[in-house]
């Protein structure tokens, strides 16, 4: 039969309180270590098994009684435990006490540097795959037209199907009625095409128009009872994931107008494109795309160092400081490619370029991160180590490509580049 362990603290107090109880017979198989006191003899003695364990300073004991014996005498030796004196108490708990504090100081210093650890890994990886991603959008800027739109298409399928997947979370979801799956998976698909439809046609005003048709009237004829949630959820879908990202093809590839005042375009190889390849709107696509990426960077370090002042509770990290920096950072960076560039020749303009990539990355940011608040999730997706999902990654970007289009197009001829 398998005794029950009971571990006492007290080898000295054992003894004596069990003596207090009755006296004992000589024929004991009662088994001390050296520093156990002598027991006067208890009666029924050789029906207990008691086997103690005492460590260097005799503050532990462990008593091994059968399961009967316990059942039937347990209470005795519970009392006798109770009865013990105070001052021998105190000082056990103060024995145990620094015997937790040893147990939980090396676990502790070990929980604390594998989180080190794992910061500092995601910070690596983080670095990593960023860099990774600049060179590749980089390249694909340059190479503009069919590569440019496609890679942007693949991106923008990607971003819808994690938007709808935020539509359809818990968080969300409890509180509306999401569209079905094949409408959504069909809106993923028109939105990757509208890119491409802008660059063969021009332009994606009818393209817009006629999907959130087709798409309204599949919402309103679906079996069921069809909901405003559905409709608005779904439209706003279209225009965040597919209309807006498509000016940044119009900015890329409809402005062909050469850079004349370019002097990188003199000296560049003409077999990558030569000096016509240099246009206005791959340098303006440049300018604003390396200035987003500055307002980021100076917006998360400063804010990281120096940031106190919340700025919404939209994003509880963004703080004023770490806002000033990056439009500080947005603004020296436009003006700076703007000197190198040539483009835009007025440091107003350049200024003024600087303002609304800021402003346009930084609503864009809020917007994606009250979708992911009331989703109830921390990043829109994991197909980035490190950085999360592609709205993650460009949610600073989906606003800023119209109105730095509206800004070429619009205010430059307006009042002078």
């Amino acid at each position: 039969m398998a005794p029950h362990i009971v571990e006492l603290r007290k080898i000295d107090l054992i003894p004596r309180s069990l003596a207090s109880l009755c006296s004992c017979r000589s024929g004991s198989n009662f088994r001390h270590g050296p520093t156990l006191p002598t027991l006067t003899t208890v009666p029924n003695l050789h029906k207990f098994r008691f086997k103690l364990q005492a460590n260097n300073n005799g503050a532990r004991g462990v008593f091994t009684i059968h399961r009967g014996v316990l059942a039937k005498h347990g209470r005795r030796v519970i009392s006798a435990v109770a009865r013990a004196e105070q001052p021998e108490q105190i000082d056990d708990e103060e024995i145990s006490n620094e015997e937790v504090k040893r147990g939980t100081q090396l676990p502790l210093e070990g929980s604390l540097d594998s989180e080190h650890q794992h910061k500092t890994g995601q910070l690596k990886k983080r670095i990593i795959f960023g860099l990774g991603i600049g060179l590749s959008v980089g390249g694909v800027v340059l190479a503009g037209g069919w590569v440019f739109t496609v890679a942007l298409a693949a991106a923008i399928f990607v971003g819808s199907r994690e938007y709808f997947e935020l539509v359809r979370s818990r968080g969300i979801a409890s509180g509306m009625t999401p569209p079905p799956r094949y409408v959504s998976r069909a809106c993923s698909v028109i939105c990757s095409l509208m890119p491409i439809l802008t660059l063969y046609f021009g332009n994606v005003d009818v393209s817009v128009t006629s999907a959130a048709f087709f798409v309204a009237m599949a919402l309103l004829l679906q079996r069921g009872n069809p909901r405003f949630a559905q409709l608005s959820s779904t439209m706003f879908g279209l225009f965040y994931c597919g209309y807006l990202p498509c000016f940044w093809v119009k900015l890329r590839c409809g402005l062909a107008v050469p850079a004349l005042n370019t002097r990188l375009a003199a000296s560049w190889p003409l077999l990558l494109g030569g000096q016509t390849m240099w246009t206005v709107g791959l340098v303006a696509t440049l300018i604003s795309i390396s200035s987003i990426i500055a307002a980021d960077t100076f917006a998360f370090i400063v804010g990281k160092a120096f940031g106190r002042t919340p700025l919404t509770t939209v994003s509880p990290k963004k703080t004023w400081e770490g806002v000033l920096a990056g439009l500080g950072g947005c603004i020296a960076i436009s003006v700076l490619l703007a000197k190198i560039l040539c483009w835009p020749t007025s440091v107003l303009s350049a200024t003024a370029f600087g303002f609304l990539n800021f402003f346009g990355s930084l609503f864009g940011d809020l917007t994606e991160s009250m979708i992911k608040r009331d989703a109830g999730v921390k990043d829109s997706g994991s197909l980035i180590p490190g950085h999360g999902g592609i709205l993650d990654r460009v949610d600073s970007y989906i606003f800023t490509g119209a109105l730095a289009y509206s800004f070429v197009k619009t205010f430059l001829p307006l009042y002078g580049v």
